[in-house]
């Protein structure tokens, strides 16, 4: 069965980072800190977050 993109029910905000780090299997704190330079580095990260929170179903 292939593998699917959900959002994480065991989340912090919207379970974004939960489920990517599911998906890709690494832990989750990792996913949040690549997420949060991202965001203060290019600055697009938080309107990437919000589109991949209403985009990934939850699951």
């Amino acid at each position: 069965m292939p593998k699917r993109l959900y959002r994480s029910r065991d989340r912090k905000i919207g379970g974004v980072c939960g489920g990517i780090a599911e998906y890709f299997n690494v832990d989750p704190t990792l996913i949040r800190l690549l997420w949060v330079i991202f965001a203060l580095t290019y600055g697009s990260g938080l309107l990437a977050y919000f589109i991949c929170w209403a985009v990934i179903p939850e699951g």
